[in-house]
């Protein structure tokens, strides 16, 4: 039996952490070709809703520079699939992204320390920047 050429294959999900959005202005990494190299297969940068709110709230409440970032990094939304959740306003977005990736079964991009290890704690692959150049990964993706 001959294996599909990798092209069909639904691409695979990557669930994008709010500060995954700002790799590019903190390192001046392309995170989404870097994802292109690293992964060598076709993916779907996701971004859940509660992290879109609060990229928004960063925009309009932080600081001069947090808003600026925060407008940024909601630029780079728009290259991603936003997939909005039931009312999950009192859960923390790291909750959400440790119970959406689990069900989904898929990798998340974050530098977040606490994040990545709740994630290595239930075998979640987290995509994260090593040696502030390069992305790379925790876990068999």
């Amino acid at each position: 039996m001959q294996a599909k050429p990798q092209q069909s294959r639904k691409p695979i999900k990557i669930i994008l952490d709010s500060n995954a959005l700002f790799v590019p202005l903190q390192f001046g990494i392309d995170i989404f070709e870097e994802l292109n190299e690293l992964l060598k297969t076709r993916y779907e940068p996701v971004v859940l809703s509660p992290i879109l709110q609060e990229l928004r709230k960063l925009a309009e409440d932080g600081s001069p520079k947090m808003r600026k970032d925060a407008s940024i990094a909601l630029g780079l939304v728009e290259k991603c699939t936003v997939t909005e959740l039931a009312d999950d306003s009192m859960d923390h977005p790291d909750d959400v992204i440790v119970r959406v990736a689990s069900e989904w079964k898929c990798p998340v991009f974050t530098n977040d320390r606490e994040l990545r290890k709740k994630l290595r704690d239930i075998n979640v692959p987290v995509i994260y920047v090593r040696q502030k150049s390069r992305l790379g990964t925790d876990g068999r993706l």
